[in-house]
Formats: C-alpha cells, structure tokens, sequence
C-alpha cells in the first residue's frame, strides 16, 4: 500500500517507496562495493532468505537500479552491479549514517538524563524521611508536640 502525503514532493515520496521495502537499502549499500553474485550479496546480508534476496534484486533491476549481467561459463554465473542511478544511493547512505549517529547520541544522552532524573529522585525520597526525623528532633518540633499534648 503506498503512502502518500500532500506537503511532499512525489520524488521524494518515489524514493522512500524504494527504502520503505525491507532490505532494499542495504542491497543497495552491499552493491556499492562493486558487482556481486547472488550468494555473496546474500553473505553480506546474514539474516535474509534467497526468496526475499531474489524478490528484492528482481524489484531493483526493475527500477533501473542495477543490472543483472550473465556471464558465460562454465559455470554460467550471474552478477548484480548498480547502475549509475543506483550509485545515486551512495549519498544517502552516508547522510543516513549520519543521521544514526546523531540518533544513538540522542538516545544515549536520553538514557543518561532519565537515569539522572531516577537517581535525583531515589535520593530524594532516601532524603524526605530523613528529613521529616530531623524536623521531628528539632527543639520547636518538641514545644509544638508538648504545646499540642497539652491542650
């Protein structure tokens, strides 16, 4: 099902299509090395099956994101190489990279405010009883207890 928001260009909302599809952008990445076979695309992406990996190839070459080339054997073997438009992701890539670091910094400056947050207020309430015996022990907590048990 395609997304589609007004305020955004209809490239942009092209190019996420593309990116949305799990494991589109890391084939994509893998081919920047340079031409791979199948079975060396699919050892770089540990977890994705050969019936996802040829799904996605099929998608991508079908976009003109790259080629697949058979090259005369024997053994006949077939290579994936991006094109130049493919190549394209390169920059996005990068800018993504950056994005993430700036999101794990984000997320690790988060986890460290909220752990002080807890820390402030597990001292805090160590704090509050030790404070409400102190106030209990002072010389005008005495008079106000005797004044009030008098009357």
């Amino acid at each position: 099902m395609k997304h589609s928001c007004q305020h955004l260009c209809e490239t942009f909302q092209a190019a996420m299509d593309v990116l949305a599809k799990p494991w589109n952008g890391l084939i994509i990445a893998t081919l920047e090395e340079g031409a791979l076979r199948f079975g060396e695309i699919g050892g770089r992406l540990d977890a994705i099956s050969d019936r996802m990996l040829s799904s996605r190839l099929k998608e991508l070459e079908a976009l003109g994101l790259l080629v697949r080339r058979v090259l005369p054997g024997p053994p006949v073997r077939v290579e994936y190489e991006l094109t130049d438009t493919g190549r394209g992701f390169g920059e996005v890539a990068q800018a993504i990279s950056r994005w993430g670091e700036m999101l794990a910094e984000s997320a690790a400056r988060g986890v460290e405010a909220r752990t002080a947050v807890k820390t402030r207020a597990a001292s805090t309430a160590r704090q509050e009883p030790a404070a409400k015996r102190a106030r209990a022990r002072s010389p005008q907590a005495r008079v106000t207890r005797v004044t009030k048990g008098s009357g």
